[in-house]
């Protein structure tokens, strides 16, 4: 699995845990977890942060970077991942883990690459 082998350092915005918890509280609801599973995950996410995940602050000029990238209609990004990506931008990320198509070509388009998981 390409997390357990990777030696390479890794960092995302501080927002993710927001986003993550959010997905965890949409799946609790759509009954797609129950509150057992969401816990361990939310366990697992945090063990995570602090082991191998650098968490980035998001500025103003990020946020401001991020409504910049939504207002380009033909990128199709919407607001979470546009602040992914200005996050990336901010921070010279040399790669970016998505499964989200849009913002992979996004990405690509401003010269970062997508890791293939």
């Amino acid at each position: 699995r390409w997390y357990e082998n990777c030696t390479d350092e890794l960092a995302s915005a501080a927002w993710c845990a927001t986003e993550f918890a959010s997905a965890m509280g949409l799946k609790q609801r759509t009954g797609q977890l129950n509150d057992e599973q969401a816990q361990a995950a939310w366990m697992q996410f945090e063990r995570v942060c602090a082991n191998d995940l650098q968490l980035l602050p998001v500025e103003t000029r990020t946020f401001h970077k991020a409504a910049v990238l939504t207002m380009q209609s033909t990128t199709g990004l919407r607001a979470g991942d546009a602040l992914h990506l200005a996050c990336a931008l901010d921070a010279k990320a040399k790669g970016m883990v998505t499964l989200d198509l849009v913002l992979a070509k996004n990405a690509l388009d401003h010269k970062i690459p997508s890791v293939t998981i």
